[in-house]
This record gives structure tokens, sequence and C-alpha cells, in this order.
């Protein structure tokens, strides 16, 4: 077995006996589970691995809800690797990397992605997710990915423009998310459907609010291709520093990207095993994105040869299905240390070789650990991790500076696109500058045409429109939003005129003084007959009138 196929891990220190070991790439392929405190050296570890294998010519992909992982790694990268980095990194506001997980999903993946995603939404609002919720989004998802061209900016838009939702509906084959729009969507109250919908539109709304993710998310084609990234032994680094770009959206970014690499791995299935490349994926504080369809991806993915390297603070971070599925599916456990209530978890891993004292009481960048050897687990032992310059060998006086901005640099040329240009597509594609016809002169209320800011130094500050009633063209100090009516001085005169004009009154007296009775409907009470001739009593006080909008029933 040659040095390049072993991955160094650390180094004995029973009795001051230090021997250096690591695992092999068929070990490898069995996944990793590192556990530990925050600071304890969980990140010193992983990257010691992850510069090894890109030192080795591995495909490696990172997803860090921190960036110090990412960043550190940057500066380990050698010359003739750069070309193959895609430094994937939101907080990059004026260059964004485009990313649509609805692209191309072949019909029996497309459960996946939709499982995935509502996997990410429930955990982020645990609290608030409700079955109803979930029945439309997934219905949505689900249309989406059967409509070509289509982004998760449609899952807005499916909801409430019936125009693009017919052409949704069009496309979809399956007969019952087809059934779902057009028998049952279709024919709800609007009450009810407005109600269906507000929880989508607070949720999912609120990710697509911010124009960062907007750009990411919301363009038609993907500047990466996962199974080229795969295939082609290249290196993924994922940059999502919850402090930079928010944790829901980290979170959301972090967890498609994971559901991505499933399916790209699983589309493998076209190339014979021993044909396929062995792809690393590390994962830190995997908790942030591990919904239950992960364990699907951990029982799995050895046979895609997608290499897992989890790597998380404490197991209660963890649901049930997903702790039962990464300790029934790893095959190498590293533990730094930990507290009580894990150690009781952990030490039947452990036993008898260490004890919970001896878990809870590690040194920093101690561990101990059962290692995959030959297929077969070993027996717990202890070690002392490398730093991670130890393993590097890029030269002493490097400049690392430089070397991270040419590689942001060849990123931003091969796989992102401006800002500007991106905003300028999506604004097309949602038809808000969409030409409105001329309005004709009536006494119809009307929505004003598209505004227009207007230059003049006379006119600073304000925006030109049609006035809703004569369509004459005046100036307005605020954004008309299109749904209320905008008037001219003229017409807002006329408008208050109307407003403060009393109702008119209707005159009864000739028929009052010839009835013994009448009959009063009010809009907001019931019938009530009114005595006038004998208890002379009083309506609106005055017996001989009453306010436009009564209806009276004489007898």
């Amino acid at each position: 077995m040659a040095d390049q196929d072993i991955t160094l891990l650390a180094q004995t220190n029973f009795r001051n006996d230090s021997v250096k070991f690591g695992m092999k790439e068929d070990d490898r392929r069995r996944h990793t589970y590192v556990l530990g405190k925050t600071g304890m050296g969980k990140t010193n570890l992983l990257e010691s691995m992850i510069i090894q294998d890109i030192q080795a010519g591995r495909g490696v992909a990172v997803v860090d809800p921190h960036g110090e992982l990412v960043e550190g790694i940057l500066k380990y990268i050698p010359n003739d690797r750069i070309n193959d980095v895609i430094y994937f990194n939101p907080a990059d506001y004026d260059f964004p990397i485009a990313f649509n997980v609805l692209e191309q999903v072949s019909a029996e993946y497309r459960h996946l992605v939709a499982s995935g995603l509502l996997g990410v939404f429930q955990k982020i609002w645990a609290d608030s997710w409700g079955p109803r919720l979930e029945y439309v989004l997934n219905n949505a998802i689900l249309a989406l990915l059967e409509y070509p061209g289509s982004t998760l900016l449609g899952v807005m838009k499916m909801l409430v423009d019936k125009e693009y939702r017919k052409k949704v509906v069009a496309k979809i084959t399956d007969p019952v998310v087809k059934s779902f729009w057009i028998d049952e969507y279709s024919k709800y109250p609007d009450r009810f459907q407005t109600e269906a919908i507000a929880p989508i539109q607070n949720k999912v709304g609120r990710f697509l609010s911010s124009s960062m993710m907007r750009n990411i998310v919301g363009q038609v084609k993907s500047a990466i291709d996962i199974r080229e990234i795969m295939d082609g032994k290249k290196i993924l680094l994922l940059n999502l520093s919850k402090g930079r770009i928010g944790e829901d959206n980290s979170a959301l970014l972090g967890a498609m990207m994971v559901t991505k690499m499933q399916l790209a791995a699983m589309s493998r299935v076209d190339i014979p095993e021993e044909e396929r490349n062995d792809f690393y994926l590390y994962v830190d504080e995997f908790q942030n994105f591990a919904t239950d369809s992960f364990a699907n991806i951990l029982s799995e993915a050895r046979k895609y040869r997608l290499n897992i390297i989890i790597a998380h603070q404490y197991i209660e971070q963890l649901g049930d299905i997903v702790r039962a599925a990464v300790f029934g599916n790893v095959g190498t456990i590293i533990t730094f240390r930990i507290g009580a209530e894990d150690a009781d978890f952990l030490v039947k891993e452990f036993t008898p070789r260490f004890d919970e004292t001896d878990l809870v009481n590690l040194p920093k960048f101690n561990i101990y650990l059962k290692l995959m050897i030959d297929g077969v687990s070993s027996e717990p032992f202890s070690a002392s991790t490398f730093k991670a310059s130890d393993i590097s060998n890029q030269p002493e006086d490097l400049d690392t500076d430089v070397l991270i901005d040419k590689i942001i640099k060849v990123t931003r040329e091969r796989y992102a696109t401006q800002r500007t240009v991106i905003e300028e597509k999506i604004i097309r594609w949602s038809g808000v500058n969409d030409e409105k016809p001329e309005p004709k002169k009536d006494n119809k209320f009307r929505k004003p045409n598209n505004f227009k800011n207007n230059n003049d130094s006379r006119q600073n500050n304000l925006n030109k429109v049609n006035c809703s009633s004569c369509a004459k063209e005046t100036f307005v100090s605020f954004v008309p939003d299109g749904k209320r009516p905008v008037y001219c001085k003229d017409c807002l005169n006329k408008v208050k005129e109307q407003k403060n004009t009393p109702p008119p009154r209707i005159d009864i007296s000739d028929k009052v003084n010839n009835m013994k009775s009448i009959s009063l409907k009010d809009a907001l009470n019931d019938d009530e007959t009114v005595d006038f001739k004998n208890n002379k009593k009083v309506v609106k006080e005055d017996p001989k009138t009453l306010d436009s909008g009564n209806i009276v029933n004489f007898k």
C-alpha cells in the first residue's frame, strides 16, 4: 500500500510510544464521525485531513457553517490545484454563483429533492410547522421540478399567479400532483387559499426576499455541476458563515448542496463501481444540515464512492433517525473531550478500555478512537492529532494573501456572474417591468402606469404617474403600489368633496302621516317596526327622514 493511499490522522501516545497512523482509502469509504466540545481540536483534525486529500489530488467538498475552516484551507492550496478550486462564498455579494437545486432532476429522484428541501424547512421552523403547510409546499416543489427553467422563486409565483400556475400545471405528468392543483387548490375558497399560503409566503418568502439568496437560487442554470466536480476530482469549498449570511440561509444552502451531492453520487450508477473516483465530503457542525433524509446518504453513499466525514459538538443536536443512522453506518468514531451526557451514551462504544471519566477529561488535541482497519473496527485507543502546518508541504515564504486573492479571482471568472446582470434577469422573469397599455379616459379607478423617476431638478424626488381618474400625467412624492388609486390635484379635490358631502336623506313625511308604523331594516340590524302615530318614537332624531341605505316597508 503506497503512502499516498493512507491519510494520516494522529500519532499514538500510550506510555509515550508515539507511532503515526492513518486510514486506508477503502476504510474511509465507511465514513468517519468526529465528536467533541468546541475548542477541543475538531477543526484542526478536519483541516489536516482535507489538506492531505487536496495535496494527493483527490476530489473534496467542504461544508463549513462558520467559515474559519474553509478560510484556513485556502492557505494550503497547491499552485497546481488552484484551477480545481471552486470557492462558493455567498457573502461575495457582487459575484454570486448560481445554484439551482430544481435544475434537471430525473423523475426517480424528484422526491429526494422535495423531501430534502422540506426537511430543512421543517428543521428551521420546527415550532410553527404544520401538515397543511407541508402538503401545499411539497406539491409546489414537485410541480416545479417538472417545469423546465424553474427555480425556488417559482414557489411564491406558483401560489399566487394564476397564469404562471396554468403554464406549470400543463407540464406536470405526475397525476397526483396534477390533481392537487386542478381539482383541489384551484377550488379553494379565497379565504381558505389565503390561509393555506400565508405561512409559506411568510417562511419561504423570507429567504427569497434576501437579494443575496435570490441571486444564488434564482438563476435557472447552475454555475457548478456537482457530478462533474465529483468525477473530475475538483475542490468545492462552501463558506456558509452564519455571521455573514445568517443562520437560516446557511442551513438552507448547506442542506440543498448536500442533497445535490447525494443525487450526483447516485447518478454514478451509469459507470462501473471500480471506475468511480472517490470523493470526500466534509461537513462541519453537520447538525445544521442533518435532516432525516441525511440518514439515506450515510446508508447509500459508500457504493457510489461518496466518502463522508462529519463533525459536531454533542449528540443531543441530532434527531433520533439521524443518530441511529450515524452510529449504525460510520466505520471510524473519533471523540475529543465531551460532556457527561454524551459520555454516558458513547461509553458503550469505548468500554472497557475507557470509561465516562476518561471521555470527559481528555486534554486539548487528544482523542480516543475506534479505527476501521481493513473493514474491521479496532479496539479503542488514544492518540494526539497533528497540526495542519505539520501536514502541509507549502513553502514557508509563500505569500498566502496573494494565493487567496488568486483563488477568488479564478472562481469569479469561471463560475460567478455580476450581481447587476442577475438582478436584471430576475426582474424580467418576475414581470415587474412589463409594459402596461395606455389607460382609457373614463371615470373608473385603475392602476397607474409604471412610474418613472423624474430627473428634472424642478421635480426632484417626485415620481411621474397617470391619474387613476382622468389619466392626466402628474407627479407624486411617494412610490405607487399599483393597488390603490393615484389622483392628480383636480381629481383629488373632487374626491375629497365627495367624501365630505353628507349622504342624502329621504323625505317620507307624506307616508308617515298616514301610516300606523313602518318597518326599518338597517344594514347592520334586524327588521324593526317603529310606531309613529301613537308612541311618537324617533328614528335617527327625525321621524320624517331616514338615512340613505335604509330600507323602509310601509304597512
